[in-house]
């Protein structure tokens, strides 16, 4: 298989942290040859992830669509925002539709499908929501218009601590210990998993995010008045379904069993309204499915190949 060449993308809106214009970087998996040439799939990661997370899943649809898997702001090969406030949705949603603007204007004909696992999935819903950007199918990777109070003070536990590790094992294990919900995976399969996030400096290893993506985050969970939070939460929410609702892309919603941010009566509401998607659980597995494993690519592979 063909591996990823790296590409950046100048994008608009708040300013890189040195003040001046900012890119967003992203991952570009050639389609073989005999493949429909019209076809894009854009993958974007979760909160604290990095678009390598879909190395794995752009090999299996290499034969039948280039995959795109983006560097969100902050993360991977990405620039840095100057105000930690616009490390929000809407920032990566802008940045996203100017990729999707991008692919449009090159090729008119394009065939568009998105994959978002977790934030990257809320703004695939902002992306769908918009009938101008014609995406054409989207995957929902453990994420819905509802998201789990508790999962977001444990997600919070951890987000921005800026850690740094002794060795590249050491860092594979701290990162194996704060991602228990990714499921089972071969040792191989976790560093494939782990390697990419991580960034050598100084004879030490250290996380690939700019910290300061937990402040946005941390001004939320961390208010003093958790009842007005849990409000703010609950507004949140009453937007998210509107764009749900407004979705007219087929759509799958992948769910791990175990998910304590994406809850089984959540997946079910989403099944009967809006784009009705059709929802696949994988057993054993918490917040969220990393697709990798086969059955999870399987799943992905038979919804965006089908004709």
């Amino acid at each position: 298989m063909q591996q990823p060449t790296r590409h950046f993308l100048p994008v608009s809106g708040p300013v890189a942290r040195d003040g001046g214009s900012r890119r967003m970087a992203y991952w570009d998996w050639p389609a073989q040859p005999s493949a429909d040439s019209r076809r894009v799939v854009i993958c974007v990661h979760g909160l604290s992830r990095q678009g390598r997370d879909f190395d794995a899943l752009a090999q299996a649809l290499q034969p039948y669509t280039r995959v795109l898997a983006v560097d969100v702001a902050g993360r991977g090969e990405s620039d840095w925002l100057a105000d930690p406030m616009a490390y929000q949705v809407g920032t990566y949603a802008a940045d996203l539709a100017a990729l999707v603007l991008k692919l449009r204007a090159e090729h008119p004909e394009v065939l568009m499908d998105f994959v978002g696992t977790s934030m990257g999935g809320l703004i695939g819903m902002a992306l769908a929501a918009q009938p101008g950007l014609g995406l054409r199918r989207l995957v929902l990777n453990d994420v819905g218009p509802v998201i789990q109070w508790e999962a977001l003070q444990r997600i919070g536990s951890y987000l921005g601590l800026d850690p740094s590790f002794a060795s590249e094992q050491e860092a594979v294990d701290y990162l194996a210990s704060i991602s228990p919900g990714f499921g089972p995976h071969t040792p191989a399969q976790w560093l494939a998993l782990s390697r990419p996030m991580l960034r050598e400096r100084n004879s030490r290893w250290w996380l690939h995010y700019d910290p300061a993506i937990a402040e946005p985050f941390k001004a939320l969970v961390g208010m003093a008045d958790e009842a007005a939070a849990r409000q703010t939460v609950r507004d949140g929410e009453t937007a998210l379904w509107e764009l749900y609702d407004a979705i007219a892309a087929r759509t799958l919603l992948l769910r791990g069993a175990d998910s304590d941010l994406l809850t089984h009566d959540t997946a079910a509401k989403m099944a009967s309204r809006g784009p009705c998607a059709r929802c696949i659980e994988f057993a054993h597995v918490g917040h969220a499915p990393t697709l990798m494993v086969l059955d999870q690519i399987a799943a992905v592979q038979e919804f965006l190949g089908a004709p």
